[in-house]
């Protein structure tokens, strides 16, 4: 358990930020999961929305150094040739 008050505050944010962190990977991962499905259901167009919505997610992700860049754009181009 932290001592100094200095550590508590720290404790505190990185608590927050880990919830916040875990809240934004679950989003990319929920709308991978549902561009997967609507892969499979042949719809190209209701995929080429969920794939955007997903680029978007992964943006963000990336954006507040939740995912790495070089993952991010490997995703990315793997999503779009599942399109393809």
């Amino acid at each position: 358990m932290p001592i100094t008050k200095s550590a508590k505050k720290a404790l505190r944010k990185s608590l927050k930020n880990r919830g916040r962190n875990y809240s934004r990977r679950r989003t990319v991962r929920k709308l991978k999961k549902d561009y997967s499905i609507s892969l499979t259901s042949g719809d190209k167009k209701l995929s080429a929305e969920k794939l955007q919505k997903l680029y978007k997610a992964i943006d963000k992700a990336t954006k507040r150094n939740i995912i790495h860049k070089n993952k991010a754009n490997r995703l990315k181009s793997r999503l779009a040739k599942k399109l393809k």
